[in-house]
């Protein structure tokens, strides 16, 4: 992304972009696979700033990269939207949350450790967070079946199998699955 385009952008944008995935960091629970329908729904969704394949070929290869997901989907979603100041913003807006979050509980720690309201509160919250999770699965399935290709579908009932019943390693599924785009899944029909 060139310099120029970073200025048409303006400050609107670089203030929208670190609020916005600011509040999203704030408020999500369940780690970085609840994070992304979340920043694909304001990107994508709401503020229309990236195309919705895009967005999800950003978010595989924040996935496939090491370390923290949430912080990687947000570098690469801010570097693709605003280039290098795009992604220190969002990634700023991402770690700044639970970072002030965990600063103040680690003052209060027991307090919060044997309370019953909050051991509620979280558990509350873990139930929201898997919703979130079943609900992007649904979506992306959905999505396969009104395609009518039978790969992605078989892919997708495959890898769930293996994990679920035969407890194959997540990581040989992922690199299986892999494989088998590589090499069967090239034509644009898969787009």
């Amino acid at each position: 992304m060139d310099s120029q385009t970073n200025s048409a952008r303006g400050n609107h944008f670089y203030r929208a972009l670190f609020i916005s995935t600011f509040v999203i960091s704030a408020f999500t629970v369940g780690g970085g696979f609840v994070i992304i329908p979340l920043l694909k729904a304001k990107y994508v969704d709401e503020y229309g700033w990236i195309k919705d394949k895009e967005a999800l070929d950003l978010v595989a290869i924040a996935q496939s990269m090491p370390g923290v997901v949430a912080a990687n989907a947000s570098i690469l979603l801010g570097y693709r939207m605003a280039g290098v100041l795009g992604a220190a913003i969002a990634l700023l807006a991402t770690i700044l949350p639970p970072l002030i979050t965990l600063t103040a509980i680690s003052f209060a720690y027991e307090a919060f450790a044997s309370n019953p309201y909050i051991q509620m509160i979280l558990k509350g919250m873990q139930c929201g967070a898997t919703a979130l999770i079943v609900n992007v699965a649904i979506d992306l399935l959905s999505k396969q079946i009104k395609k009518g290709l039978l790969l992605p579908l078989m892919i997708i009932a495959g890898t769930f199998t293996a994990n679920f019943f035969f407890d194959v390693n997540i990581m040989l599924l992922v690199l299986i699955d892999g494989l088998i785009g590589l090499f069967f899944m090239r034509s644009h029909k898969f787009d």
